[in-house]
């Protein structure tokens, strides 16, 4: 996968099983947010295939993929932000589904409105139900948006930096969060911050120069030497020993 003339990815292959948690780390232009924009159908690669559960997704676009159970976050926010947390996850709850749909009055005993509500319950924001998303803290905005992501049971969820701004509490809470998500939801999450990649993660993907430089459980990545030589020093050990 290239930009003119740049290759950004190369030989890239990465399989996640349907239940794994997995991470990939590396240094910025390590490929890693492309490498999420080709399996969420954003980009089409120059070769290879995209598999999603044994279908070749590798010409789908983006709306078909959240069709078949995937699901994205962003770096930057992808809220509503002058409608409310209800409103918000009422729009993914019906945009998952076939057909065009339109917000429409809430209306209580709704199956669409009782979703969404089941929603807010799971990622920890009932009590600010009715509030604009512009009035919410970085770290419930985050929080939404995994909510918005785990829309109609979705098979697997791409987080990019899901920890990027978050203060040190918010970063606990994330953890959290990410840690109680259902086993029959899988994600690949891009983060910065070792401490939640490495806790949240059963294996993580070293990526360095578009490649996939190393695969294996944290402990495997962390001890590795030509990880630690490359990316690790003494404050990412540290994290690494805080996670377990």
């Amino acid at each position: 996968m290239g930009f003119g003339g740049i290759q950004v990815l190369s030989d890239v292959s990465m399989t996640i099983s349907s239940t794994e948690r997995h991470a990939v780390f590396g240094p910025n232009g390590a490929g890693k947010t492309t490498l999420f924009n080709l399996i969420g159908g954003d980009l089409t690669p120059g070769g290879g295939r995209i598999l999603f559960f044994g279908m070749d997704v590798t010409e789908l676009p983006p709306h078909a993929r959240v069709r078949l159970g995937m699901r994205r976050t962003y770096q930057s926010s992808m809220l509503f932000p002058e409608l409310s947390v209800l409103e918000n996850l009422l729009i993914a709850v019906r945009g998952v589904r076939p057909g065009r749909f339109g917000l429409g009055r809430i209306r209580p005993g709704d199956a669409d409105v009782e979703a969404a509500e089941a929603l807010l319950r799971n990622v920890r924001l009932t009590g600010v139900t009715a509030q604009a998303v512009s009035t919410l803290s970085h770290g419930q905005q985050r929080q939404l948006e995994i909510g918005m992501a785990l829309a109609g049971t979705p098979r697997l969820i791409l987080l990019d930096e899901p920890a990027a701004g978050l203060s040190a509490v918010e970063r606990r809470d994330l953890t959290e969060l990410l840690t109680s998500l259902p086993r029959s939801t899988a994600f690949l999450i891009i983060e910065h911050d070792l401490e939640i990649a490495l806790h949240v993660a059963d294996r993580v993907s070293v990526m360095h120069g578009g490649r996939v430089m190393k695969q294996g459980t944290p402990d495997e990545i962390m001890s590795d030497a030509e990880v630690q030589a490359i990316y690790l020093g003494s404050a990412s050990k540290e994290a690494a020993d805080r996670a377990h």
